[in-house]
């Protein structure tokens, strides 16, 4: 784990960097399929920094985790046989139970199982490298992402642009109820919607 660590720290440090920008979106497009740390880190830092410019960084984040996120899904439609014993051996979350269980997920709710992967702390990675492995619609796939990227991304944002430094403390405590909350609210209203269709 002292490996994380530092590579935390170090992904860290760019934020200071006159290559901050570039640096957060490399970041999310690695992370989104092959990468451990995620993009929030330097987001957040970057966004503390300049509350002013956390939209732009969310924008940033979204759009290189997206296409990471494309990268992942060719990653499992083409390279998995070859590639599978790198994830499962060096990234964290992914072991062949897991696996078999996203494509279950996959299998039953589509759209919404990028979504929850993509919106919440699950790793987002084993989610777009088994949406190619199970080959799922990639339109469906490329907009799932696309909403739930964009909606984590943005709400980060929206904290350090309203709160700035107090946003930090309130991310750190309670960003991952926020996000299950908001994904049992939306699924909630999709139930109720098909039920009165």
């Amino acid at each position: 784990m002292q490996i994380f660590k530092r590579l935390y720290n170090w992904i860290l440090s760019w934020a200071e960097s006159p290559y901050g920008v570039p640096a957060l979106g490399l970041l999310a497009f690695a992370e989104a399929s092959f990468f451990p740390v995620p993009p929030d880190v330097l987001l957040m830092a970057m966004a503390l920094a300049r509350p002013s410019c956390a939209y732009k960084y969310a924008l940033i984040a979204a759009v290189g985790s997206v296409l990471g996120g494309i990268l992942g899904y060719y990653i499992g439609w083409g390279f998995w046989d070859m590639s599978q014993g790198y994830f499962y051996h060096y990234v964290p979350g992914f072991d062949g139970q897991k696996f078999d269980y996203v494509g279950h997920l996959f299998g039953e709710y589509g759209f919404w199982t990028v979504f929850a992967a993509g919106f919440t702390p699950i790793p987002y990675k084993l989610f777009t490298i088994a949406a190619g492995v199970f080959k799922i619609n990639l339109p469906v796939f490329i907009l799932a992402s696309i909403v739930s990227r964009s909606l984590r991304f943005f709400l980060v944002a929206a904290l350090f642009f309203f709160f700035g430094k107090q946003a930090r403390e309130y991310i750190d405590k309670y960003f991952n109820l926020i996000t299950y909350s908001v994904l049992g609210l939306i699924v909630l209203v999709v139930i109720l919607y098909q039920s009165l269709r």
